[in-house]
């Protein structure tokens, strides 16, 4: 297969790109690196593995001014990962590219597989379209988002389903729920964790930090990703995709104790806006449909973290 992977560049679509290369794809990788909460260095470093891979084209153009005719014309399928990220900084004047990456980036991309057909365009969206919501969540549950940033992906959801109804694009959409791992974005928690840790400076911890978060290792959520290229029976569908298992703020900090063999100092710093205090994924479809069971636990994936993130770091 050819697939058009944008956001290449990022966490989640540098891993992808990696795997679809070990499956025998041809992959193009569309990034323009805009600025965002990851600096270009480290955009550029998660393409190391994929640059000189003979299978492997990164094309260094914005979704909004890229040329479709000269690209979609060679692909099969499209994964959809280009965006601005973000919960907290999507407030305020920084809105507005939110909705030129996030709404008008997904518009303009759906227009060019309208008028250059693919088999599948999958769209990566995010667990914050649930909002505030108690137990499980399945993809029924009504979205209510605590965000603007939470408003951009849900709107980008929308245009993938009135454009499948117009235009008969074969749309899936695919919710994350907070991956982690190596490569995570620096303004992630766990990222920003790991560096108090080393530096042994007092990590600062939004609310009481007994909020809970279902964690998703980067490897789990790329073994469901990549099944969805030839997965039966998706078109159409929005599929969770969550963790092995759930945990507090503090259990985390817990476990990077242990990592460390240190105790860590906490700066409770006030709740945030924006983010609900628990999520739970009801990954029930993703396990009937794409044949997923998420395999890495919170312990093995916060240690293969902190590895990447301080090769040269003593830990146990």
């Amino acid at each position: 297969m050819n697939i058009l992977v944008t956001g290449c560049a990022g966490f989640i679509g540098s891993h992808l790109c990696e795997r679809l290369l070990r499956e025998g794809h041809t992959v193009y990788g569309l990034d323009a690196l805009v600025p965002s909460s990851t600096p270009q260095h480290i955009r550029e470093r998660n393409l190391n593995g994929v640059l000189n891979h003979p299978r492997f084209q990164w094309i260094q153009q914005d979704v909004l001014t890229v040329d479709w005719s000269q690209l979609l014309t060679k692909v099969d399928i499209v994964y959809h990962l280009a965006g601005m990220p973000g919960v907290r900084s999507s407030w305020g004047k920084d809105f507005k590219p939110y909705v030129t990456h996030n709404i008008e980036a997904t518009q303009q991309l759906l227009e060019g597989c309208r008028r250059y057909p693919v088999k599948r365009f999958i769209y990566a969206s995010t667990s914050s379209v649930y909002g505030e919501k108690t137990g499980r969540v399945d993809e029924t549950a009504l979205t209510e988002p605590l965000s603007p940033y939470g408003i951009t992906k849900l709107t980008g959801e929308h245009l993938c389903r009135v454009y499948a109804a117009a235009y008969d694009i074969p749309a899936v959409v695919l919710r994350f729920f907070t991956v982690y791992g190596p490569r995570q974005r620096p303004d992630m928690a766990f990222n920003r964790f790991i560096h108090h840790m080393a530096q042994q400076t007092p990590i600062p911890v939004f609310g009481d930090g007994t909020q809970s978060r279902d964690f998703t290792y980067i490897d789990d959520c790329i073994d469901a990703v990549a099944a969805a290229t030839h997965a039966d029976g998706i078109i159409g569908e929005t599929i969770n995709i969550g963790g092995k298992e759930r945990a507090t703020v503090l259990e985390c900090i817990s476990i990077l104790e242990e990592i460390f063999g240190i105790q860590a100092v906490l700066q409770f710093t006030g709740n945030t806006r924006g983010e609900p205090k628990h999520t739970w994924a009801d990954i029930s479809k993703a396990r009937a449909l794409l044949n997923y069971e998420p395999k890495v636990t919170l312990q093995e994936g916060l240690r293969m973290e902190v590895r990447d993130l301080l090769p040269d770091f003593p830990i146990d």
